[in-house]
């Protein structure tokens, strides 16, 4: 039988710390929600907007699998791995943890703020080789389609991870109805509808919110006005 749970906009953790302006799908920092705490394997979904020329000075993580896709501006990156990269709205970022890395992030630009998602999930196998990745994604791929970003395979389209975990960006005109199907028996679906107004199995959701399925080989997206959106495959036995 489907499971659902409906997470509105409205519902999530908020911090305003001046030069950040944070959202929590789920319990992170000073905000915690015993009912929020994952999703599967889904830990951690911050919607950020970072002030011109701020950001996160240097910290660490191990064994988290962390996705970054920005939605508006740049995001300019360094790591203990060597790495000194911008990413720019149009990409997606992904760091493997594993045994530890040291890394920061801000935004390069003074007078243009940065929108971002940050997705941590848990990985399938502990203290792995830190590695880093990003790519440009081509956006003509997402119109009307599920455009799929991130896999466990180093040879699909996307970047790829340590989980058996699929993620697709979509950018639907209204009106315009797709069915997408689970890649792995098991799974369950957690979609974020980032702008405009879709349905999902029949449920509504507006900008910002966003819905987790489970017990379901397959869900259908329709797009009530133009609308992007992110779907989530994940593994639900975190």
């Amino acid at each position: 039988m489907k499971n659902t749970v409906i997470h509105t906009a409205d519902s999530r953790g908020h911090a305003d710390h001046g030069w950040l302006n944070a959202y929590h799908s789920f319990s992170f920092a000073s905000w915690f929600n015993p009912n929020r705490i994952q999703f599967g394997v889904l830990r951690v979904l911050n919607d950020d907007t970072i002030a011109g020329g701020m950001g996160f000075g240097t910290h660490g993580h191990d064994n988290m699998e962390i996705i970054t896709i920005p939605l508006e501006g740049d995001l300019a990156h360094k790591d203990n791995m060597g790495n000194a990269e911008t990413i720019k709205t149009g990409d997606i970022q992904v760091m493997s943890a594993g045994t530890g890395i040291q890394h920061s992030e801000f935004n390069p630009n003074e007078n243009q703020r940065t929108k971002l998602f940050q997705i941590w999930l848990f990985p399938k196998k502990q203290n792995v080789t830190p590695r880093y990745q990003q790519i440009t994604l081509d956006k003509d791929l997402q119109k009307n389609n599920f455009a799929q970003i991130l896999s466990p395979n180093q040879d699909d389209e996307g970047v790829w991870i340590h989980q058996d975990a699929w993620f697709y960006l979509s950018d639907f005109d209204a009106e315009f109805s797709k069915k997408l199907s689970l890649k792995k028996e098991g799974n369950g679906f957690y979609i974020m509808n980032i702008e405009g107004e879709i349905e999902v199995d029949g449920q509504k959701l507006n900008t910002r919110d966003a819905i987790g399925i489970w017990n379901a080989s397959d869900i259908e997206i329709k797009a009530n006005t133009t609308s992007k959106f992110l779907v989530m495959e994940i593994p639900m036995n975190a």
